[in-house]
């Protein structure tokens, strides 16, 4: 792009072709819409519901189960393969309803833009739709006109415009048309320029468009959301790689199963069917729709403590953010100018500090509450943000300003003005009639005759003003905002004129910042704890926003910042380097952040960024989990983002990645519950068949435990209670396996343990039903189909118990059960009941019996299956003893 902002008006006027006194011709117009376009953003193709389900079934894992469920069906297993494809459905299903919010980003963008504008063609005015707006059209804006495309100013009249949402500062930014030489101007410090979509507050301006549509500084955001595609996270990508080992291993096993029994001189079909009943155990068929549940009642439990998550897998994400990256204005500020400090009566002093009865008999409080248009009540304010500042500091001291002006009347005013830098009112009280100004220090300081001290006027001298300079850079240093206030006794006989604005009697100085929130500090030094950086980005000015980096932690010194033209000239490689030790980074575009934000993700983070503004939208996509504000925040900036707050407070996204970290956690309960049963199932198949025994159990058995029994307990695991201490620990690593810490020997061994009492349970049915005196003894050749049945339904039941018991154990693999409290998870013993009142109903309700071919069962039968299943828990527990105590 052009920079518009280092060109004379003679060379934009020749570059565009255009005229500043009368506009473009009608026809030029007419031509140039058509060589352009209309002055809007370009259609956003929206996802389809299709386009949804198909990335919901788009992974390995799904494949592997479709393929299951096709040979099921294909060997006459109708009910396995039905019950696969039900769960598929009700995964995909749910992830839809989740996401089905099309993207509203771009949508917001087009919004955004105005209906009309006024615009000078043919040597006329007249108004136009926005979209109508061309190259080269002379455009005329006024005080609550938004700028309808991007502009370089050629004239203006004490211009403010509103850019927070695009620059992020907090005030309206003065504008004028004058030449800007600097090589690298960033937007916020183009002040020759107005950008499409930002509000002319104050004043006059007259500019020519220089860019529409997808070509503005907006439409460049517009063009950035819909470039950016999401990332898989990082549990999607282990899943992924689980499902990929899982049916790699279910293949492997089952071919060596088949050979072994072939080998063995068994039926091929009957070899085939036990391969599949063997695959089926090898994939945890309800892993994915658990997964899915656990996140949807995360999302739930997320809504009532102020976030609102748009995506199902975000919730997993949070819980491995280990950078923040957050804008100033409205996300760690209040987005509201404050008065903090004053100088006056010789004292730098906090505005807190001062005694309310002092301050409402002090010209200095008079002034900032009377030299001022700002209307305050209650809530609701209008008017400038510095002004409604001042109007707040006297009402803070009890002054209403609408009492004050019934004591003192306005009879005149010389409104602000951007080359004098003063606003001035003259004001009578009774008989006699006095004048407040206030205004930039460097206006007022040289027409200063007098100061006022403890109620005293005495003569200005040089030692004065030396400190009222210094107390001016104190405050700057601070990053404050100063504005000076003076006053003067006016005499009937003086004109009311601009002769007011001389010898003025001094009155003091006054700080105003948009301060921090409250409660941001807390949260900052409870991210730090928890091994997670805090990193401000900002369009505000570098000493602004290193002030507030300083008050909130996030910073120390200003070797710690970087600014937007600094960092333009660094590569990608060279910015990597350094965003290891900044942490506070000003006067940046919405380019810098969206760059800022991949290097922190080159750099191996996950990161997150809040935002409320327009410019913050790309960033907010960008990153792996863009959080919005949701009272103060553009729609633009919700339609990005991952995640809503709708209390606008920091706190909540660290709240938000606690309860991220809490469900991951059961999420990897949940899975290595699932894993550690599903290898109990080979366990038991694999063993038995390498032995030369008939099956343990059956496809239909296997696939009814896999999705009904495991998954109330997996359910049950995703809703553990918080773990309290889980934010003293450093974020995962996002390439950490499921299996790691010791994850994947406890899987292995539970699930071997789970396996052998299966096996164990029906090797010993055959052996009492078949009437051998031990198990080496059995006539397998001659056992009836009754004992068989018999035998299978015993290791069915003990498989499934026992794994319900070995839910108990994922709660904690370092404390005990007892510990914890075995009623601390109600939801969890709910499950473990329900499942064993499930079992013993397929037990004893015939029409069960004759589909999962079941067998009645003895009261012997059952004791001796509970005292095989509990064999998990006292193994568990005596191991975890023996962690503790050595």
């Amino acid at each position: 792009m052009s920079q518009w902002y280092k060109k004379t008006i003679t060379e934009v006027e020749t570059e565009l072709s255009t005229n500043i006194e009368k506009g473009l011709d009608e026809s030029e117009a007419v031509e140039r819409l058509q060589r352009f376009g209309p002055n809007s953003f370009d259609e956003h193709k929206k996802v389809s519901i299709l386009k949804m389900f198909w990335d919901q079934i788009n992974s390995m894992l799904i494949y592997i189960l479709i393929a299951a469920a096709v040979i099921s069906a294909f060997v006459g297993e109708i009910t396995d393969a039905a019950i696969i494809f039900i769960v598929i459905l009700l995964n995909a299903v749910i992830g839809v309803v989740q996401e089905s919010k099309a993207e509203k980003a771009l949508e917001e963008l087009k919004k955004m833009s105005t209906p009309k504008a006024v615009v000078k063609r043919n040597g006329n005015l007249r108004e136009v739709p926005s979209e109508e707006i061309v190259p080269g059209d002379i455009i005329i804006l006024d005080a609550g006109r938004y700028v309808p495309a991007d502009l370089r100013l050629v004239e203006t009249a004490n211009l403010q415009i509103e850019e927070s949402a695009l620059t992020g500062e907090s005030v309206p930014v003065e504008k004028d048309g004058s030449l800007i030489t600097n090589q690298e101007a960033s937007i916020g410090d183009q002040k020759n320029m107005a950008s499409m979509t930002t509000l002319a507050t104050y004043g006059r301006g007259i500019g020519v468009v220089v860019h529409t549509g997808m070509d503005t500084e907006i439409g460049k955001i517009a063009g950035m959301l819909g470039q950016q595609q999401k990332e898989t996270t990082p549990l999607q990508k282990k899943l992924d790689e689980l499902g990929k080992f899982l049916g790699i291993g279910a293949i492997l096993v089952s071919i060596v199963i088949f050979l072994i029994g072939f080998f063995q001189g068994r039926e091929p079909l009957d070899m085939f069917l036990i391969a599949v009943s063997l695959a089926v155990a090898a994939i945890p068929e309800g892993l994915l729709a658990i997964v899915t549940i656990v996140l949807a009642m995360g999302v739930g439990r997320m809504i009532k403590h102020h976030a609102i998550v748009r995506k199902l897998p975000t919730v997993e994400t949070l819980g491995a953010v280990s950078v923040i990256c957050s804008d100033k204005t409205g996300t760690l500020t209040q987005n509201k100018m404050t008065a903090t400090t004053v100088f006056m009566d010789d004292h730098l002093q906090e505005i807190d500090d001062i005694p309310a009865e002092f301050a409402q008999s002090h010209p200095f409080f008079h002034g900032i509450t009377l030299c001022n248009d700002a209307q305050v009540s209650g809530d609701q304010s209008t008017g400038d943000p510095t002004e409604i500042a001042l109007v707040q500091a006297g009402l803070n001291s009890g002054l209403q300003k609408e009492e004050l002006e019934k004591t003192f009347e306005r009879i005149f005013e010389l409104p602000f003005d951007s080359d004098r830098k003063m606003m001035t009112t003259v004001h009578r009280e009774n008989e006699s009639l006095v004048s407040f100004t206030k205004g930039a220090l460097e206006s007022i300081l040289p027409r200063l005759t007098a100061f006022y001290r403890n109620g005293n006027v005495i003569p200005f001298t040089d030692d004065v003003k030396k400190g009222i300079q210094e107390a001016s850079e104190k405050m700057s240093d601070k990053a404050l905002r100063v504005l000076a206030v003076a006053m003067k006794n006016v005499s009937e006989n003086d004109h009311l004129d601009s002769s007011l604005e001389s010898e003025f009697i001094f009155l003091g100085l006054i700080g105003m910042i948009d301060p921090p929130r409250e409660e941001v500090k807390a949260s900052i030094a409870y991210c730090t704890d928890a091994g997670i950086q805090t990193v401000m980005i900002t369009g505000d000015h570098q000493k602004t926003a290193l002030a507030i980096a300083s008050e909130l932690g996030i910073a120390k010194d200003e070797a710690q910042t970087m600014t937007g033209q600094e960092l333009h000239e660094l590569s990608d490689t060279e910015l990597q380097e350094k965003v290891k030790n900044v942490r506070v980074f000003a006067r940046v575009s919405p380019e810098h952040k969206v760059r800022i934000v991949k290097a922190f993700k080159e750099n191996g983070h996950i990161a997150s960024m809040t935002g409320d503004g327009v410019n913050d939208a790309p960033s907010l996509k960008q990153a792996d989990v863009g959080v919005a504000m949701g009272i103060t925040g553009t729609d633009v900036a919700k339609g990005a983002a991952d995640i809503i707050l709708t209390d606008d407070n920091f706190a909540t996204i660290v709240s938000a990645v606690e309860h991220g970290r809490n469900i991951y956690q059961n999420i990897k309960k949940s899975i290595l519950f699932l894993l550690s049963c599903n290898l109990g199932e080979i366990t038991a198949l694999f063993i038995g068949i390498l032995l030369g025994l008939p099956a343990p159990l059956t496809a239909v058995q296997i696939l009814w435990v896999n999705l009904i029994t495991d998954t109330l307990p997996a359910i049950a695991l995703g809703m553990d209670p918080d773990d309290p201490d889980v934010m003293k620990e450093k974020p995962r690593n996002p390439k950490e396996s499921i299996f790691a810490k010791g994850n994947g020997s406890f899987t292995v061994l539970n699930g071997l343990l789970i396996g052998f009492i299966t096996l164990f349970a029906f090797v010993e049915g055959l052996r009492f039903y078949s009437g051998a005196s031990s198990i080496f003894s059995i006539d397998y050749s001659s056992i009836t189909s009754d004992a068989l049945v018999h035998a299978q339904t015993m290791a069915f039941i003990t498989l499934s118990v026992s794994q319900l018991f070995h839910s108990l154990n994922l709660r904690s693999t370092k404390k005990s059960i007892f510990k914890i409290g075995l009623l601390t998870n109600k939801y969890l013993i709910g499950a473990i009941c329900l499942g064993i009142a499930i079992q013993v109903g397929l037990v004893y309700i015939p029409f069960f019996n004759n589909v999962f071919g079941i067998h009645f069962l003895s009261v012997n039968d059952w004791l001796f299956i509970l005292g095989l299943s509990l064999i998990p828990i006292i193994g568990n527990e005596f191991a975890k003893a023996w962690k503790r105590i050595f």
